[in-house]
């Protein structure tokens, strides 16, 4: 066998790799795009399950151009959500309020570990 022939034949494969993984993803992203959508009830849920088990490749692109649009609005949706979550979160983690910062700062100094001026210094740059 020569190079090319090889060649060619290993390509063939990887894009039938990539075409197999591509689809199987499609499909897993309708089957959580099923069950996330509320407006859905569970017989028709439960029908889109069945022709996706039994007619998959013509089941996802009815759904992709069915439910396309509802699809990418609830992905935004949830993407939002999500975003919105991890900001109150960062926030609620990462800043204190100056008299939390404050009362660290008395504790440390109560403490002994840190000297006066260091409080005073602390305390003026919370407090700008």
């Amino acid at each position: 066998m020569s190079f090319w022939e090889n060649f060619w034949n290993i390509f063939w494969w990887f894009l039938c790799v990539y075409a197999f993984i591509a689809f199987l993803y499609a499909l897993f992203v309708i089957i959580g795009d099923i069950f996330r959508d509320h407006e859905l009830n569970g017989w028709l849920k439960a029908i889109w399950i069945v022709f996706l088990a039994f007619v998959p490749f013509l089941s996802v692109l009815v759904y992709l151009i069915a439910r396309g649009k509802g699809m990418v609005e609830r992905a935004g949706e949830r993407a939002r959500k999500d975003q919105e979550a991890s900001d109150a979160y960062i926030r609620q983690v990462a800043t204190a309020s100056p008299t939390e910062e404050i009362a660290k700062a008395k504790a440390l100094l109560d403490s002994g570990t840190i000297s006066p001026d260091e409080f005073e210094k602390i305390k003026s740059s919370v407090l700008v």
